[in-house]
Parts: structure tokens; C-alpha cells; sequence
């Protein structure tokens, strides 16, 4: 039924019907309720759920791509538009990842002779593929200016999005049309989205020792070393062994948002564990490598010029999952690091079980973080390098919530 069901709907959204099959699939056999199926074919798959971790006091690994926040969205018209939706956290080899449609191959030749980063890649064929939809049964070789117009009017009136996501959109639509469809689309006129300015979300030290305190083993390290380095969560995740400097107390920051690298320090109070971990770490990669296991994913052209680095010490991950795991995207099995789903969910039990009344999540300490430093004096030039802004006007909205504000304006009612 699969099968058929992908071959009767129009090519151009075959691929967006065939993840949202996946999705249903991995989410009903996660729930117990089916076999697993492989999308487009009628019988059903043996194996089981290959590297799935058993849940307990500390993180849960899973299979990448699988449960959590890595399980792909509805087909598009299901869901408001998000631009991202999910994907797997291995990018597929690209020669096999070419798009379906012939503008969705025209579409992935100019983002990868612009050296588009792999996630950026998905962003933007997400939204080409909501606005191909919303073309049909038209081609969105014979799209204008109108027409992207009107879908960007749409997101803003219809679904609401923030002026982000209407951004996001624009400048993916753009890219199709003049870079890839080779389309001018002139001046645009269309309904803007109304920008929200949001202040983040600020725990006191007080809250982040509460909450320290309801996590224990690597789940504890994990937190504490993104409040302690200002470290996102995919560049938590994705640290490797040759990342820590100890002897110059660093954390190298590789492939951070935006392709960039940058250098932030490594607390002195979390020196020592972290030893302890890499130290842990040589046993499962001695294990590993007597197992016969694959080493851990390289990014695609490094590990085709250096073959045998991914199996080599130093680019072991540093917080890997419990359990190998088969890559969905390549069929290989090999060690992961720990999913972005599994810290979160840490994170807001620990949150809940400290009784804060805040919406925490992992990029919590981040913003606590960056508002510590900058309430100790520390210069806000040398904050907006710690966390890799662009523009330090980014870094700036962390002023707004600083404990003294301003220059130390007292309130009216504090002046006696």
C-alpha cells in the first residue's frame, strides 16, 4: 500500500510524502502498535530496534533518526511551517541525496556549489517543497515574484510564523529561484510578520546549582559543561577528544552555527572529571575497535580523504551512546553520540523535579551563561566571542536581563 501510495501523488512532493510515511512508521513502532515496514515496500523488515538505549537515571541513546526530537514531520500541509522539520543527525552520502523533481536537483546543485552547510541544505528544500506544493499543479519553474509574494504573505497571515521563520522562508525562495531556477523574482511586495523581540530565559546561580543537583553522572558533566563554556547543545554533542585542550584549559569549537569555529574556555572546576571521562572512553573504544565495530561518523569528504580516522582515538565523541546503533542513512553500525532529544528531556525532568518555575531547556545555560559573565564585569566584546556572535548587537539582549540592568538603576521604591 505504500508502494502505491507513493507512486499515484505528484513526483514533486514524493519525497516529503515518503519521511512523512517514515515518521508514521517510527513513531507507531515506537508506541508498539506495528511491525516495522520499510516505506515503499509491503512486507514487513526484521530486525528490531537495533541500538535503542533502555531508559534509567542517566541519558537515553537511541537510534539516530529514530524517536525523539529527530523523528521527520507530518507531510507539510499537516503542520504549520517550520522550516527545518526533522532529520536524521548523519547527513546522507551526497551522491545519493540528489532530490527527486528536476528542481529539487537543480535546487541541491546550487546549494552545494555555494558550499551550503548539510542542515542548511534540508532547511531550504523543506520550504522549496512547501511552496512547490502550493504551486500544484503548476511547476515551480514557471513561478514569479507573485507567486513567492503570496506564499510569504500566507506564513504571515495565515499560519502566524514569526518573523524568523518568514525570513527564513524568503531567503530559501529567493535562492531557488534566482540561483538554482535561474528566475529573477524582482521587487517583492508581500504581508511581513510581525517582529517579536523575546528575552530569554535566565536561571539565577542559585537555580543552576538546584537544577546540577538533580542530575548526576554524564548527565550532570553534559550540563554543567554548557553553562561552565556557553557550548550549544549540537556543539556539546558533537565534541571529540582532540576538542579539549587541557593543558591550555580550551574548548575548540569546530563546524559551530553558521560553519564557524571559535575557542572558549575550560572551567577549571570541571578539569578533572572531564579526564575522567576521555579516561572512561578509551575501554568502549579499545571494545569497539575488538568488536570490529565502524568508527564514528566523519564528515563525508574528510572521511573519504582519511579512511580509517573515524575508528582512530582523538576523534572519538566525547559523551557517546550507550549502545551502538545502525545509521539509518547508510546502513552502517557504529557508535553515536548522545541525541539532542535524550539531553533535553534530561534537562526538563531535572528542571521539574527542582521545582523551577521556568521553562528550562539545554540552551537555558547558554543564556545564564552569557548574563553571569557579563553580570561579573566581564566586558561584552569578550561574551559575544565566548558564544560566536556575528553581531554584537545579539549578544546585547543579554543586558536586558541582567540581575542591575543599565548602569545599577535602583527602582523608586529601593531609593528610601
Amino acid at each position: 500500500m505504500a508502494r502505491q501510495f507513493i507512486e499515484a501523488i505528484d513526483p514533486a512532493i514524493a519525497d516529503m510524502a515518503r519521511e512523512a510515511l517514515r515518521w508514521f512508521v517510527r513513531e507507531a513502532k515506537r508506541r508498539g502498535k506495528i511491525a516495522t515496514v520499510a516505506v515503499g515496500s509491503d512486507r514487513p523488515r526484521g530486525g528490531g530496534n537495533v541500538g535503542a538505549g533502555r531508559a534509567g537515571p542517566e541519558l537515553v541513546a537511541v537510534e539516530p533518526g529514530k524517536g525523539g526530537n529527530d523523528s521527520a514531520p507530518p507531510a507539510a500541509e499537516a503542520i504549520p511551517p517550520s522550516g527545518g522539520g526533522g532529520r536524521p543527525k548523519s547527513p546522507p552520502l551526497a551522491r545519493n541525496d540528489l532530490g527527486g523533481a528536476d528542481w529539487e536537483r537543480d535546487l541541491i546543485a546550487a546549494l552545494r556549489r555555494k558550499g551550503f552547510l548539510w542542515r542548511t541544505e534540508q532547511t531550504y528544500r523543506a520550504w522549496a517543497g512547501r511552496f512547490a506544493q502550493s504551486l500544484l499543479p503548476r511547476s515551480p519553474y514557471a513561478a514569479n515574484g507573485e507567486d513567492v509574494a503570496k506564499f510569504l504573505s500566507v506564513l504571515a497571515v495565515e499560519w502566524r510564523a514569526g518573523a524568523s521563520t518568514q525570513k527564513q522562508a524568503l531567503n530559501a525562495l529567493v535562492f531557488l529561484m534566482e540561483e538554482a531556477l535561474h528566475r529573477s523574482v524582482g521587487e517583492i511586495d508581500f504581508k511581513r510578520a510581525w517582529a517579536r523581540r523575546r528575552i530569554p530565559v535566565v536561571l539565577t546561580r542559585g537555580e543552576c546549582e538546584r537544577l546540577f543537583g538533580e542530575l548526576a553522572g554524564s548527565a550532570r558533566l553534559m550540563a554543567e559543561l554548557m553553562y561552565g563554556t556557553g557550548l550549544r547543545l549540537m556543539e556539546l554533542l558533537r565534541l571529540r577528544v582532540h576538542h579539549l585542550d587541557f593543558e591550555r584549559r580550551q574548548v575548540r569549537v569546530y563546524s559551530g552555527k553558521g560553519d564557524k569555529e571559535r575557542i572558549t574556555m575550560l572551567p577549571e572546576a570541571l578539569a578533572g572529571r572531564l579526564k575522567e571521562q576521555v579516561e572512561r572512553l578509551r575501554g568502549l573504544h579499545e571494545s569497539d575497535r575488538a568488536a570490529g565495530l565502524a568508527g564514528v561518523w566523519l564528515p563525508e569528504g574528510l572521511e573519504r580523504k582519511y579512511r580509517a580516522a573515524g575508528a582512530t582515538w582523538e576523534w572519538q565523541w566525547v559523551f557517546p551512546s550507550r549502545e551502538a546503533s545502525v545509521d539509518p542513512t547508510t546502513g552502517i553500525k557504529r557508535r553515536h553520540h548522545v541525541l539532542d532529544g535524550a539531553v533535553q528531556n534530561t534537562i526538563r525532568n531535572a528542571a521539574a523535579r527542582a521545582g523551577l518555575d521556568k521553562r528550562v531547556t539545554p540552551h537555558v545555560l547558554r543564556h545564564s551563561f552569557a548574563t553571569h559573565l557579563l553580570e561579573s564585569g566581564v566586558d561584552i566584546r569578550t561574551v559575544q566571542d565566548l558564544l560566536g556572535h556575528e553581531s554584537v548587537e545579539t549578544t546585547q539582549i543579554y543586558t536586558h536581563v541582567m540581575q542591575k540592568p543599565g548602569l545599577g538603576v535602583r527602582s523608586p521604591l529601593d531609593l528610601g
